[in-house]
């Protein structure tokens, strides 16, 4: 995948569903994680909004329209059916999409404050952690936002001459922060996320293969534990 396409994943997602649906709504819990898992499983965005196009016109097809489309979820099985055909076609022309020149997703000045904001969130989340007794998740926070400001000043050119390593680095603080988020967490609070995962996941069960759900089970768990957390997402793709 193209990093300009990478980058815009979930914002060119986003924008089509909402042309398609018609209203400017805002997507869920659960459309979000979709988005993740589509991203984790290499589809192509391409392959995406073709699906969610498809989707949209079988909805209008049918004879009586008393509800509207809420969910991306409705899309699954034309997003994946789409992705079997890109793939199908044996790269269907992205190989020379590849070789035309594109701009840089990002300017350093909006890689520099995101890092910024994140590590300030970070240093916060911690500060209100210490104070509720949770030491080590504090810590944990503390060195996520050191980690941060680290890549924002001694490793800074190095990272922009790369965005993909940058990516891969700040996916693997992310990862770390997921797991410290997890251990800080109660039975009680994890028991509760699982329930509202089965509840939003009845909807597209049906639809999906176990690699799936378990890839869609794990980014719905990860997007509640931040949130409740107050946590930022790290990668460039919430830039």
């Amino acid at each position: 995948m193209a990093l300009e396409n990478y980058f815009n994943y979930f914002t060119e997602i986003e924008e089509c569903f909402r042309r398609c649906r018609g209203t400017p709504n805002l997507l869920s819990t659960l459309d979000w994680a979709l988005i993740e898992s589509w991203k984790e499983a290499g589809l192509p965005l391409e392959a995406v909004l073709l699906g969610i196009e498809r989707a949209f016109e079988k909805f209008a097809r049918r004879p009586a329209r008393f509800r509207r489309v809420n969910s991306l979820a409705y899309c699954t099985q034309n997003i994946l059916q789409a992705a079997e055909e890109l793939s199908a076609s044996e790269g269907g022309g992205r190989s020379q999409r590849k070789e035309k020149s594109s701009p840089a997703p990002f300017q350093p000045a909006e890689i520099r404050a995101y890092l910024e904001r994140n590590a300030g969130r970070l240093e916060k989340a911690s500060r209100l952690g210490r104070q509720n007794g949770g030491q080590v998740l504090a810590e944990d926070l503390a060195e996520s936002a050191a980690a941060l400001r680290g890549i924002g000043t001694q490793d800074f050119e190095k990272s922009l001459a790369d965005l993909e390593e940058l990516e891969r680095h700040l996916t693997a603080v992310e990862e770390k922060l997921t797991a410290a988020l997890t251990r800080a967490s109660s039975v009680e609070s994890l028991a509760e996320f699982r329930r509202e995962i089965e509840r939003e996941l009845a909807r597209c069960r049906r639809t999906m293969t176990a690699a799936q759900i378990e890839s869609l089970e794990r980014q719905f768990l990860k997007k509640r534990l931040f949130e409740h957390y107050q946590v930022p997402r790290l990668s460039l793709f919430y830039l």
